[in-house]
């Protein structure tokens, strides 16, 4: 008798507790909710501006009072008759033809912006790392490149120490916009991904090639800032403190002896001029382009960090060009050829240099902070494979070991990989594609015998000059 009264006592909690989680999960989704508004299917107003909505039965649709309005005065106007209309309009399934909506609820709503008064500063101060806590990070992460990853440290230091003073109101501190020039597969675009998650805010990866001038087939400017509103959560609060990287920058250099609109060279930079300097700017939410279709939202873009990558093909020459202009004949002459096999040759860049090569002097001097990184030699690219937290054969080990099986490389293979990404040319791209190459066969294979224990990666069998080493499972003990 009384472990029966203990166990309706024991489930009687249960059955409490279980009404509270319940009851603090549907207040935490309600007070998620009110952060959001929602915006009108006809007009794309939001609730702050057209007020309450009307929902449409069955559907996750809103529409304004004005537009339900406007749509029964038209009905009515027609001479039909709407009773007789509603009841006969029984052949569209309205909730499968939105069911899509339904499932993208966020897709029809806005984060609501925080008034002035009670915005708490956008980023803390305290919670900023120091640019040798971020150098550090980074290490975890990116091989090589260390003047590139001091300069970005410092530059990202700085712009977010700029937003969490809100300095603008005391002394103008211009933006530490940023342009990396790097061969490809050099890290450009992987070091602006670790340094957002790093530093947990949103963030948006462009293409300039996909940039046209507004009015032309393409992409608009202001698209980029819709990808960070979008990574944002539709929070333009939050996208207002994002970074933008913006990819093959050096596609968009103004074209000479052209003689048409450069609609997405020249053109695309001077629009991209206000975005860099900070301007308010309104762009569609959860499109790239504006249309009727999409709600617009207003984002400034003031504390937005811009960072800026391309390979620059041929900005060698420039350089080169510039550096033997004191090639002549005589005893204090260069010669023409001395920086023919410098592999720092881009760390000697200058504004002239850009400007000569095709991005106007505009375009430029809102981007300060610029700096170059190495291609990647033998050694750096064997250290990629193996030595990040996220390391290509780390990634392969943990998959065959799932399965059972040791994975072991050794070191002529490793480097009998790197010298096949040099001959590629594409850098640390190309180490991925060649290990998944010669891994295929391993990887189907292994499942099917229960029996391999181990297998070894040798350098003739990435030379194509015979297979893997493998090991039955239990032979390394009974040696």
């Amino acid at each position: 008798m009384s472990e029966e009264i203990i166990n309706t006592g024991t489930e009687k909690v249960t059955d409490i507790t279980e009404e509270k989680k319940t009851e603090k999960s549907s207040e935490d989704d309600l007070n998620k909710d009110r952060d959001y508004e929602e915006y009108c299917y006809v007009c794309k107003r939001t609730e702050s501006q057209a007020g309450p909505m009307i929902h449409m039965p069955g559907t996750s649709i809103a529409v304004c009072s004005d537009c339900f309005q406007r749509s029964v005065d038209s009905i009515k106007n027609s001479g039909m008759n709407l009773e007789d209309m509603l009841k006969n309009v029984n052949f569209v399934d309205m909730t499968d033809l939105f069911a899509m909506n339904q499932e993208m609820p966020k897709a029809n709503r806005i984060k609501k912006r925080t008034p002035d008064e009670e915005k708490e500063p956008p980023i803390d101060l305290k919670k900023v790392p120091a640019p040798h806590i971020i150098r550090e990070k980074l290490d975890e992460y990116v091989i090589g490149q260390e003047h590139a990853k001091k300069a970005i440290s410092v530059a990202v230091y700085n712009h977010y120490k700029r937003v969490a003073t809100n300095t603008l109101k005391e002394i103008e501190i211009d933006k530490s916009n940023i342009l990396m020039i790097g061969p490809t597969g050099s890290g450009k675009t992987y070091l602006v991904k670790v340094l957002a998650k790093l530093l947990d805010v949103p963030l948006a990866v462009s293409d300039a090639t996909a940039l046209t001038e507004a009015g032309y087939i393409g992409d608009d400017i202001e698209s980029v800032i819709s990808k960070l509103l979008a990574a944002a959560d539709n929070d333009v609060d939050k996208a207002e403190t994002g970074i933008v990287f913006i990819d093959e920058i050096d596609k968009i250099a103004k074209k000479e002896g052209t003689t048409t609109r450069d609609v997405n060279g020249e053109s695309v930079q001077q629009g991209l001029l206000k975005l860099l300097e900070g301007s308010v700017v309104e762009v569609p939410v959860g499109a790239t382009n504006k249309n009727a279709m999409v709600p617009m939202a207003q984002v400034d873009t003031t504390n937005i960090l811009f960072i800026c990558g391309g390979a620059f093909p041929d900005l060698e020459n420039v350089i080169k060009e510039r550096l033997n202009k004191r090639s002549s004949l005589g005893f204090e002459a260069d010669l023409k050829d001395k920086y023919d096999n410098d592999e720092d040759i881009f760390s000697k860049v200058t504004m002239e240099d850009l400007r000569k090569y095709g991005l106007i002097p505009e375009f430029i001097g809102r981007l300060p902070v610029v700096f170059s990184l190495k291609g990647l030699d033998r050694d750096a690219l064997v250290k990629i494979l193996k030595e990040p937290k996220n390391a290509i054969l780390k990634q392969y080990k943990k998959l065959m070991e799932l399965d059972g099986v040791t994975l072991e490389f050794e070191d002529d293979a490793l480097f009998a990989i790197a010298d096949k990404a040099i001959k590629r040319g594409t850098g640390a791209r190309a180490l991925r594609s060649i290990i998944e190459e010669f891994m295929l066969d391993i990887m189907y294979e292994t499942p099917k015998d229960e029996n391999i224990g181990t297998v070894i990666i040798t350098k003739d069998y990435i030379e194509g000059k015979g297979g893997p080493g493998i090991i039955a499972k239990g032979a390394k003990e009974s040696e």
